[in-house]
């Protein structure tokens, strides 16, 4: 019997199950790189469009895991010597986080946890694991890619619009019952003939791209692997070699990176002075690619007009953080990649990859992010151990 320690955030403040706005989703059977969308062989443990990443919600496994005999904790307590994630994770085979309230399995979580075989991320994003750690004990590392990217490139779109229209002040206005017409257009611009940037055009990236293309913005990219010229030409891509040369040139800059050691504070004061006077900065993949406090400063300095993201550190983000209260900012808890819809592909994944676990059999090669020791699969090409 193994036991599965799985973390996901709190139930909803109203209780558990929510009312739901609509009564079913779409069905996402693939993605625009070809790959199929999850396909676990058993049946799922929820209906597609329900809250299963809450705690009460448990990804839907409870079901299948206790059928197989095994054990299945779920808690959103995950920080500190005395939460419930230390008390279990001695004895835990698997450990099932999630992006959005990550369990940070570090080195030394890693020594402790004598029993751990598999890592897994119930989404995109595997940072919150110390993969070298992970690596070195021979734990296995997987998450659902793909699962989110759409969620989290929609995500970004809304976030443009909302700075550079200048939305959330206005929408605050009214709701105050004001009619301030020339407060919220003082800083309300059109998107239409800007420049937008993406440093890393992976999945997320390219899919942000291909959404904006409509909007007649002047797309450009940095990617350590160069599109397909077929793709470059199709979406009127300006390619650049690195991203001090792409922040120059644009005037809203998204992040897609991944975070590593090397991409750590990657956006300091020096990169946020080459950009130009009044440039909006998105960012939904992780809040340590850019220094938390030089944001601030840009923010109120006016070289950024504004900053969006719903990426923290830590998360959850405690309420101090500067970011909260910083101006022009369109920052939200980390939920771009955790709609219902997300939900519904994420925990299938899921449910997939333990199916494969105990099977005996291989999990899928885009889901691998650390295998046998070294990174492979996705990860080969999405991260670096050091």
């Amino acid at each position: 019997m193994a036991k599965i320690l799985c973390v996901l955030y709190p139930d909803p403040e109203k209780g558990y199950p929510p009312h739901y706005a609509r009564d079913s989703i779409p069905v996402i059977e693939g993605y625009a790189n070809g790959q199929t969308a999850p396909t676990p062989k058993g049946p799922l443990g929820f209906l597609p469009g329900e809250l299963i990443g809450c705690v009460s919600g448990e990804l839907g496994l409870r079901s299948y895991l206790e059928k197989l005999g095994h054990e299945l904790i779920v808690t959103s307590d995950k920080d500190g010597p005395n939460s419930e994630f230390e008390k279990h994770l001695p004895d835990a085979e698997i450990v099932i986080s999630q992006p959005f309230w990550p369990a940070y399995l570090t080195p030394e979580r890693i020594a402790k946890a004598k029993k751990l075989k598999l890592a897994l991320t119930a989404g995109i994003g595997s940072d919150h694991v110390d993969l070298a750690a992970a690596a070195k004990a021979g734990v296995t590392v997987a998450e659902v890619t793909g699962s989110n990217s759409i969620s989290v490139a929609e995500h970004v779109v809304m976030m443009v619009l909302s700075l550079v229209r200048n939305y959330l002040p206005s929408h605050e206005i009214a709701v105050r019952g004001g009619w301030d017409i020339a407060d919220c257009v003082s800083r309300s611009y059109d998107l239409e003939g800007m420049h937008f940037g993406t440093i890393a055009a992976g999945r997320i990236g390219l899919a942000v791209l291909r959404r904006l293309k409509p909007f007649g913005v002047k797309l450009h990219y940095t990617d350590p692997y160069r599109l397909k010229p077929d793709v470059e030409q199709e979406l009127g891509l300006t390619y650049h070699e690195n991203a001090e040369s792409l922040i120059k040139a644009v005037d809203i800059v998204n992040l897609q990176m991944p975070l590593y050691p090397s991409t750590e504070h990657f956006i300091d004061d020096r990169m946020l002075g080459l950009m130009r006077r009044g440039t909006y900065l998105i960012n939904t993949a992780r809040a340590k690619l850019v220094d938390r406090d030089a944001i601030v400063r840009a923010l109120q300095s006016g070289q950024l007009a504004g900053y969006a993201g719903d990426v923290w550190f830590p998360q959850p983000a405690p309420a101090d953080h500067p970011w909260r209260t910083m101006p022009f900012n369109g920052m939200t808890p980390h939920i771009s990649g955790t709609s219902l819809s997300a939900q519904t592909r994420y925990a299938a994944g899921t449910l997939e990859i333990l199916e494969s676990y105990f099977d005996g059999t291989p999990i899928r090669e885009e889901y691998l992010i650390v295998k046998a020791g070294s990174l492979a699969g996705t990860g080969a090409s999405s991260y670096k151990l050091t």
